[in-house]
């Protein structure tokens, strides 16, 4: 549960320097910026839902799911061409040195996102253990402790093991919550300059 806080902790501190870092930012690199802040506005506003400090509401998990969507895979990609870097960019070096796992991790958060949508309906895994007692064959600590990162680790972020929709349709919401959270963190953590 705490690498989850963590993760998303990170994140949003982030999004808080994400605004004055556009200041000087034109064309391609500002529209990057712009997109990467509408995501972390979508994991700002589903923070607190997911952590259950505010009702839940599937269908605000599904809109701000659709926006994460319309700002990942191909679409983030594409906005990191050859030589876009430097200046007010946060983007590494490392964007284009390692641009193979840059595209997939891009496409990861593309399916997490979609797999957050998918999942909406299902709830927190704190209000399933409550009516079913277990998820998947597992605790619900297991699920979102352990299960979330061991599936994003193994499924998503270099293994064999593709993530389904089906996968994604029988997790809690907060579950897909923490995989889209955990990819934002390992692109961040090579791919981005740390904030000064």
């Amino acid at each position: 549960m705490r690498i989850k806080v963590w993760i998303t902790s990170t994140v949003i501190a982030t999004i808080g320097v994400a605004a004055w870092a556009h200041t000087g930012a034109t064309g391609v690199v500002l529209e990057r910026m712009q997109g990467m802040s509408a995501m972390g506005e979508s994991i700002k506003t589903l923070t607190p839902m997911m952590r259950g400090q505010v009702p839940y509401d599937a269908d605000l998990v599904r809109r701000e799911a659709d926006a994460m969507v319309g700002h990942s895979g191909e679409q983030m990609a594409r906005l990191f061409p050859e030589g876009s870097g430097g200046g007010v960019s946060k983007a590494l070096p490392s964007v284009w040195e390692d641009s193979e796992q840059f595209a997939a991790l891009a496409e990861d958060l593309k399916t997490a996102a979609e797999g957050l949508k998918l999942s909406a309906g299902n709830g927190l895994a704190t209000a399933q253990s409550n009516d079913s007692g277990s998820m998947m064959g597992g605790t619900t600590g297991g699920m979102v402790g352990g299960g979330a990162a061991s599936m994003m680790g193994g499924g998503m972020m270099g293994s064999n093991q593709v993530m389904t929709g089906e996968m994604f349709a029988n997790m809690p919401a907060d579950a897909a919550f923490t995989m889209v959270a955990q990819t934002c963190s390992a692109c961040h953590q090579k791919f981005r300059k740390e904030d000064e």
